[in-house]
């Protein structure tokens, strides 16, 4: 059964779907069966699988209100070891449709388990913020991986992420846990660098990975040619990290 993960923030810009995209392509280029589920409206996981959103008939939204099953809108990308669950324009209106419906905080949950069995691990990429969708990623996943970005408001408003977190698990997903914080645009020569990683190391202790994602001009690039940038530029820093990140996640995982 595929090992299911969030990665969350409600904060916007701190590389969360960049990290979802990367992640879940280094670990498909090391021979493991992925599936990256798309259900932020803005798609931006999506295009940077080289889709386009405008093309996508059925998507995330189709799934989520029960009119497509998530067999029907699976897409393969043509990158090694992973799919893709895309998302279009039409999640934007999902949250206030979702809200109307039956069991509406656990249908993630119920569209992604007939293919836990086809994946190593399923990734999901939330929206930045703390609604009914992120809600039904909450509900649907083992673990939550949480991108922070190495500035100076980075810590704003993640007790409030780990409040939701602990009241998802106490109400609706007894088995959820903290897969570990990913330290994000990442410069080692600043003074407010090392003070932000002592800060979060105090605020995780011993969930903090050791891989840290640089500012890289690639990384920057890779997404408007709709590829991961470990095959945009496999030597780029950017690529690189991600691939020091799969590396320790697939440890971690016993992989």
């Amino acid at each position: 059964m595929g090992r299911t993960i969030a990665i969350v923030n409600q904060k916007g810009g701190v590389g969360k779907t960049t990290s979802a995209v990367n992640l879940a392509a280094c670990v498909g280029a090391h021979g493991y069966r992925v599936l990256l589920c798309d259900i932020d409206p803005q798609g931006n996981a999506t295009s940077g699988l080289g889709v386009n959103k405008r093309d996508v008939q059925k998507s995330t939204y189709d799934m989520l209100i029960g009119e497509a099953s998530a067999e029907e809108i699976r897409l393969s990308t043509g990158f090694a070891g992973l799919d893709l669950l895309p998302a279009n324009i039409n999640l934007a209106g999902a949250e206030l449709e979702i809200s109307m419906l039956d069991n509406r905080e656990t249908r993630l949950r119920r569209a992604i388990a007939p293919l836990k069995a086809d994946y190593d691990f399923i990734f999901l990429d939330c929206p930045p913020s703390l609604g009914l969708i992120t809600l039904n990623a909450l509900c649907a996943v083992d673990t939550v991986l949480v991108p922070i970005q190495c500035e100076y408001y980075a810590l704003e408003g993640l007790s409030q992420l780990m409040g939701t977190i602990r009241q998802i698990k106490r109400r609706y997903n007894p088995l959820l846990e903290l897969e570990g914080v990913l330290l994000t645009m990442y410069d080692g020569r600043l003074n407010l660098t090392q003070q932000v990683v002592s800060e979060v190391k105090r605020f995780f202790p011993q969930k903090v990975y050791a891989s840290v994602i640089p500012r890289n001009v690639r990384l920057s690039e890779a997404p408007s040619y709709g590829q991961p940038v470990w095959y945009y530029d496999k030597s780029s820093r950017g690529a690189q990290a991600y691939d020091a990140l799969a590396q320790e996640f697939l440890k971690k995982n016993g992989k």
